[in-house]
């Protein structure tokens, strides 16, 4: 069951290092980090309202840009919806995220 967790994948823009790394550090409290600049998170409606205001006080709204995208309820999330290129791409998968 996924407790209305949607799967979600936040790619991110961020010109200074410093509102960068606050980015990466909120983010990786909420998800798992792919790659550069890019989390895939299991979100309830909660908790993605709670992830958009905390980044919301991070960013420089001139300067800076946050992508989040909704693939939709996460357990009907299945890998043939991403095309990946070079090594695979797993979808997260509900448990423990320790920080």
């Amino acid at each position: 069951m996924s407790r209305g967790e949607h799967f979600y994948i936040i790619a991110y823009d961020i010109a200074d290092p410093k509102r960068w790394r606050k980015v990466y550090k909120t983010l990786r409290g909420y998800g798992a980090w792919t790659q550069l600049s890019v989390f895939q998170l299991r979100l309830t409606a909660r908790r993605h309202t709670e992830l958009i205001g905390r980044l919301e006080e991070i960013i420089n709204h001139s300067d800076d840009h946050i992508l989040c995208f909704d693939f939709g309820p996460a357990d009907g999330m299945k890998e043939s919806r991403v095309v990946s290129l070079g090594r695979p791409f797993r979808p997260l998968k509900r448990g423990a995220l320790i920080v």
